[in-house]
């Protein structure tokens, strides 16, 4: 079954790739390897859910956020390789708007994580940090950024 098989039975599409509101670039390739540049948790209206996990958003809602964010990620890796197929994710580094005292960052990125092996299998996992910020732009709750190969 291709990705976008998967994404259909899951009952998830990929989002347009939204375009940067600075100076930088959705992706940048070198050889094999593309940076994704980070995304957040965008709502169908284009804004982001917002507020600080552990006091504003469960982690268990953040971790709904984190997979928002996965498929915004997806969406710029096939904007990059072509199609899903091609796509291996390396790296992941997933940044959580949480209260000082809020220590499930792991949890919450692992929404965008479950995601990634969901629709690509084996070619989904990859090496990650999930970290603590005191804040993220536009107070989103999540910001996620990856490395992906681009296979073939």
């Amino acid at each position: 079954m291709s990705p976008e098989e998967k994404l259909r039975e899951l009952g998830l599409a990929l989002p347009t790739v939204p375009t940067p509101v600075a100076n930088y670039v959705p992706f940048r390739r070198a050889g094999d390897i593309v940076y994704l540049s980070g995304q957040g948790p965008r709502k169908a209206d284009g804004s982001y859910h917002t507020g600080k996990v552990g006091r504003d958003v469960t982690w268990e809602e953040a971790y709904e956020h984190a997979k928002l964010t996965a498929l915004g990620l997806l969406a710029a890796a096939k904007m990059a390789a072509g199609r899903l197929a091609k796509v291996e994710i390396v790296k992941v580094l997933g940044m959580v708007n949480g209260v000082p005292e809020f220590a499930d960052q792991p949890k919450v990125i692992n929404g965008c994580s479950d995601l990634f092996v969901a629709v690509l299998g084996e070619r989904g996992r990859h090496a990650r940090s999930a970290v603590g910020m005191g804040s993220l732009p536009n107070n989103m709750t999540v910001e996620i950024e990856a490395v992906i190969r681009v296979i073939g």
